[in-house]
């Protein structure tokens, strides 16, 4: 079980509230992100949630315990870090073993453990090696064994992949995927990265000055964002806004378009740019288009066999039934 409730839960550096009161249910099982620009507040709601941060008020219950006031080794929740904080002169095999140690677990438990998380995480050939020895990557691994020996009722991870290059996050991201789906067990990770939130999530928390402005699945998200902030911070290339006489043709303040909800044609269209930067990525293209009024430059999504380059006159027509509407607060209009 690793069902979490936050209830009023709000966060006051002395005169400053970061993390105004909030409500918020993870179910067990569930793997969510918190997600959002930097100082949004995703890692100190996750700190919260350890009681590695007091909160100022409000209460978290994890199963239906209130745990508020519970130190954070009594919590059944192990962390994952950005830094992956292993001690350098001990082996694999120890590093993992030492909370187990901590906690004076039986040496045939420990040993039983470790083998199990070592096989789930690929790491049984290096556990007698040290941490100088590994990539990023491996390194990341031993320290998300280390939590894993714990059996936790949860997991949170801060950030984990911040320190590896793209392809090893790439790679970081399906294994740690593929890990919620052998464990079934909850999981809370933070990061600042969207595309990792698509790729992993079951719920997105979508975070703003410690606001929680819209919680959903990924496609939720994606397709019915509940304001501008959402629409334009998820999604890759983000979302087109824009504003001016063509928004209010539609009677709002705001229209946007997804960049691959764009059609493009040589000769005809509703607007007319001129071909910005074209950035080629084999199987696709996108196109900076300028001089679009009301959202300069605009990003739209083509094949990548399209023969376009910088400076080509272009018209664009969006997919009516795909326009997303906002009005002058930048809610969405349905």
């Amino acid at each position: 079980m690793g069902q979490i409730k936050l209830s009023k839960v709000s966060k006051r550096f002395g005169d400053v509230e970061v993390i105004p009161p909030l409500d918020l249910t993870i179910a067990d099982g569930e793997f969510t992100v918190f997600v959002g620009p930097s100082g949004c507040g995703k890692s100190t709601l996750l700190r919260l949630i350890a009681g590695l941060e007091d909160i100022t008020s409000g209460s978290i219950q994890i199963d239906g315990t209130d745990t508020t006031d519970v130190p954070p080794a009594k919590r059944g929740l192990a962390m994952v870090f950005q830094s992956y904080a292993l001690y350098p002169h001990m082996s694999v095999r120890k590093n993992i073993a030492f909370p187990m140690r901590m906690a004076g677990v039986p040496a045939q438990e420990q040993d039983r453990r470790i083998a199990a998380a070592a096989e789930a995480l690929n790491l049984t050939d290096y556990l007698d090696r040290r941490p100088g020895q590994l990539s990023g990557g491996q390194r990341q691994r031993v320290a998300i064994g280390r939590a894993i020996v714990r059996e936790p009722q949860a997991f949170l991870f801060d950030e984990p992949l911040s320190n590896l290059d793209a392809a090893l996050r790439v790679g970081m991201r399906m294994e740690i995927s593929e890990l919620h789906k052998k464990l079934q067990t909850t999981m809370i990770y933070v990061t600042h990265d969207q595309v990792e939130a698509m790729t992993m999530a079951d719920k997105i928390v979508v975070l703003r000055a410690g606001v929680i402005e819209q919680v959903g699945s990924p496609l939720d998200l994606y397709h019915t964002p509940c304001n501008e902030f959402v629409a334009g911070f998820i999604g890759s290339p983000k979302m087109n806004l824009i504003k001016g006489a063509e928004a209010q043709k539609h009677g709002v303040a705001t229209i946007g378009i997804r960049p691959e909800h764009v059609e493009v044609s040589s000769t005809a269209g509703l607007w007319h740019g001129t071909v910005g930067v074209a950035e080629h990525l084999g199987s696709d293209t996108f196109l900076h288009i300028h001089g679009v009024a009301g959202c300069d430059p605009m990003t739209v999504r083509v094949d990548g066999e399209l023969p376009v380059k910088h400076g080509d006159e272009i018209y664009l027509t969006p997919q009516n039934d795909k326009l997303h509407k906002f009005d002058g607060q930048g809610l969405r209009v349905d």
